[in-house]
């Protein structure tokens, strides 16, 4: 911290109570300065020799034989006019960068320029700003806090403008160029802790991070941030990346509980106008700011009740980079909220999309960046399965939010099906008392085709299924065996095949309509076992396959008839068994006609969560 002395003489101030101040000198005192409720018996030649405005004061004074001057509206206060008072007697005056701008206010409201006496206080103040404040990254940062109480002073004298110069000038200058010292809490690298050793023993040069100026700016007040971060964007030297973080590191700092999702404190019309200012500062460009912290800003938002215009570019902005969020996070959000950003998503994906169709020279099919937008997808349609599985869990969660939600990313790509799945059983857990045709309808959102092994084996156990989802599930179970075989699918009944998928059986649609009773059909206890040992049968057969690959080439032929037999009895077995459950519930009057609605076909990647197989069916949850 830069300081400069002015004076020679020792203080000899002192004070009588707490409203009298006096100079300990033989002279007595001949003029009494008031500045609100305190005053001061001091001398007037020293201090009509600098100051013009106490000349003229005084001369006013004089008319009326009072040697009193009231001053009620000096900047800075008692304080400020006694720094001014003892440099007019030549005493010693340390000034810092907390009191420098309120002497240097003080001044010029008593006039103390060159023109009245050569070196005086205001051309000294000058040279100290000029020469030493303004050239400190930290002490910039300090005048400029002060500046607030002393407005519009501090304005008129340009004491504001060149702190901002300073600091947004020392902000975008290249890092390896930066000299002072800076706060800097986050975790750094070994060679930015200057710990980093050449072999042969030379101390590394220390790194300095691009973001170095982010935790100081932190200490200002929201206007003079706001001022501070847009003269730092003008000059335009910092990246779109920088910004956010500094944002970002504000917000955590001005906004209590901000980073657990919470806002803390009573201040609601400070917090929402602070929130709405780092809004409008947030860069344009894509990247720049991270979608946590975008979700963490929605969420203050809606805590602090902000206006819809924020929101909705919130919104807009997390639906740019919905791919880089999280479960934990989305859950902070009721299903209308995260359906929006859904919702803006696929909105930012279709114009994106017509944007490449413009271009002059159309894309490869494999372009770099049409890669990139199916994996941004996969990781969407992820995220929602997971959010679906999560809100399942409510008891008040109405189905149709539930359905409207998935079927938003009905069409993004899932190598697998088990994450829908797996919210669709803990939906039908929790609301055990759906309608049949809301049965339906939630059943029609998943593909049993799409679903792994250790789903199908859960499935197959799973007592809130319908028998016609548990029938799929097994049937194209068997099918995937059969195709590493290379048999052909078995010949099932027409009744069989119409519970199947549209396509899965090599055959036309059914146009027959499948009933309410068939959708709610539920297989008992002996049709789940017999199903079991099917999907056991299976497990062989295909363990069978993968053995018959690793004999020799000349036993090669030998086992190859011997899989295709095992794969024929197989067959022959699960004929048996579709009949039989099926003329079970024929004769039950559970089943009349069916028909399928073919299951939507996506394809993702997700982690499954897969249960040990029981002698009951179990949840996935």
């Amino acid at each position: 911290m830069k300081f400069m002395k002015l004076g020679s003489k020792p203080d000899a101030f002192l004070t009588d109570g707490d409203n009298t101040r006096y100079v300990a000198t033989e002279l007595a005192s001949d003029l009494v300065v008031i500045i609100g409720e305190v005053k001061f018996y001091l001398h007037k030649f020293p201090l009509l020799s600098k100051s013009a405005c106490l000349h003229k004061l005084l001369a006013d004074t004089n008319e009326e034989d009072n040697d009193e001057v009231h001053i009620h509206d000096i900047p800075g206060g008692p304080v400020a006019f006694e720094m001014c008072a003892k440099f007019c007697y030549g005493m010693v005056v340390t000034l810092n960068p907390y009191n420098v701008l309120a002497a240097r206010c003080a001044a010029e409201y008593l006039e103390m320029y060159e023109t009245v006496e050569k070196g005086n206080l205001v051309y000294k103040i000058e040279v100290f700003l000029n020469s030493s404040i303004f050239r400190s990254w930290k002490d910039s940062i300090i005048v400029l806090q002060s500046t607030r109480s002393l407005l519009p002073w501090s304005e008129e004298l340009k004491v504001v403008s060149h702190c901002l110069d300073s600091i947004s000038t020392k902000a975008t200058m290249d890092p390896s160029m930066v000299e002072w010292s800076y706060t800097y809490n986050r975790k750094k690298l070994p060679s930015e802790n200057g710990n980093d050793i050449h072999w042969n023993g030379v101390r590394k040069q220390q790194m300095v991070p691009k973001d170095w100026w982010v935790e100081d700016l932190c200490d200002l007040q929201l206007d003079l941030y706001k001022r501070a971060i847009s003269s730092i964007i003008t000059k335009g030297n910092v990246s779109g990346p920088v910004i956010g973080e500094a944002l970002s590191a504000y917000a955590s700092r001005r906004l209590p509980g901000f980073n657990k999702g919470v806002i803390q404190g009573d201040d609601i019309v400070k917090n929402r106008l602070l929130l709405e200012t780092i809004v409008h500062l947030l860069p344009e460009d894509m990247g720049s700011v991270s979608c946590s912290f975008l979700l963490k800003l929605l969420k203050a938002a809606i805590l602090l009740e902000c206006e819809v215009l924020e929101r909705s570019e919130l919104m807009r902005r997390i639906g740019q980079c919905l791919e880089e969020a999280t479960v934990v996070e989305t859950t902070m959000f009721n299903v209308d909220t995260v359906q929006r950003l859904v919702e803006e998503y696929v909105k930012h994906k279709q114009h994106a999309w017509t944007d490449s169709q413009l271009e002059e020279e159309p894309q490869e099919i494999r372009s770099p960046k049409m890669v990139s937008d199916l994996s941004d997808k996969v990781k969407v349609a992820k995220l929602v399965d997971g959010y679906l599985a999560e809100i399942a869990r409510d008891p008040n969660l109405p189905l149709s939010d539930f359905v409207n939600l998935a079927e938003l990313v009905s069409s993004f790509p899932r190598p697998t099906h088990d994450g829908l799945y797996r919210a669709i059983d803990m939906y039908l857990k929790e609301h055990s008392g759906i309608s049949k045709s809301e049965r339906k309808s939630i059943c029609r959102l998943m593909d049993c085709r799409k679903l792994s092994a250790e789903a199908c084996m859960h499935a197959v156990q799973n007592e809130r299924l319908p028998l016609r989802v548990v029938v799929q599930v097994l049937f194209f179970e068997q099918l995937k065996a059969t195709s590493s075989g290379g048999n052909n699918t078995p010949d099932l009944p027409g009744s069989i095949r119409a519970m199947l998928p549209a396509g899965s059986h090599g055959s036309s649609r059914s146009t027959t309509t499948n009933t309410e009773e068939e959708w709610d059909a539920v297989g008992t206890s002996e049709d789940i076992q017999t199903l079991k040992g099917e999907l056991t049968t299976l497990k062989l057969t295909s363990g069978v396959t993968q053995s018959s690959d690793k004999n020799s080439s000349d036993d090669c032929k030998g086992n190859t008839e011997k899989v295709a037999a095992t794969k024929s009895k197989g067959f022959q077995m699960s004929k048996k068994l579709f009949s039989k459950i099926w003329s079970s519930k024929e004769r039950n009057g559970e089943i009349t006609s069916s028909d399928t609605s073919e299951s939507p076909a996506s394809t993702i990647i997700e982690e499954t969560k897969s249960t040990p197989s029981r002698s009951r069916r179990q949840s996935v949850s």
